[in-house]
């Protein structure tokens, strides 16, 4: 049986998938889902150049459909299949937390140092899910300085400024540049605001 892990009262993480609804709890502003890819999944064996990033509004009655679709147009061709078999799940899982028929898709190449301050998106909640290279970094905004981060696979669910007028937990991309490596980040947003019962 997997223990929950409480790291203070703002961060939970958990091997258990449900542990991303805790969410909702109006003292959560991380939950983390501890996973790994599938051996099926080898995307560092991608060809980069040939990878268009993906952003695209998707609807929870259709995903299994337009996942793949977005996939083999971005080029993932062979990783397609074996991609779309994590990534839809975990959008259907998203979408029964945060009761959202549609979502905005997120699937982006990162070889720069985009969003490297520590920040809290403009947005009620996202979910980011590194799959290549570093993960996102995340820190407690009012604590040691201490950085943590996702590593790929793991699932992060973060609270936004439209959820919280305090967000407690800030997070970015680690920079890369000067090591010349390449990440791999899927990203989820709901596109309406959740209403949330504990309200």
């Amino acid at each position: 049986m997997n223990a929950l892990v409480a790291c203070d009262d703002a961060v939970l993480t958990d091997c258990d998938p449900n542990i991303l609804a805790r969410i909702w709890e109006p003292d959560v502003h991380l939950a983390i889902w501890r996973r790994s890819l599938t051996a099926e999944l080898q995307l560092s064996v991608l060809d980069w150049e040939e990878i268009d990033d993906i952003d695209e509004s998707v609807s929870r009655e259709t995903l299994s459909a337009e996942i793949p679709a977005l996939l083999e147009a971005a080029g993932y061709d062979g990783m397609a299949a074996a991609l779309a078999r994590d990534i839809v799940p975990l959008c259907e899982r998203f979408s029964g937390i945060m009761d959202c028929a549609h979502m905005q898709v997120r699937l982006e190449v990162i070889e720069t140092d985009a969003c490297r301050k520590f920040h809290a998106d403009n947005v009620a909640v996202r979910l980011l899910m590194p799959l290549v290279g570093p993960g996102t970094q995340w820190i407690h905004a009012n604590g040691d300085g201490l950085i943590h981060d996702l590593r790929p696979g793991e699932v992060g669910l973060f609270k936004g400024w439209q959820w919280t007028d305090n967000p407690r937990i800030l997070h970015r991309s680690p920079p890369i540049v000067a090591t010349g490596e390449t990440r791999l980040l899927f990203a989820l947003t709901p596109m309406s605001r959740p209403t949330s019962p504990y309200s």
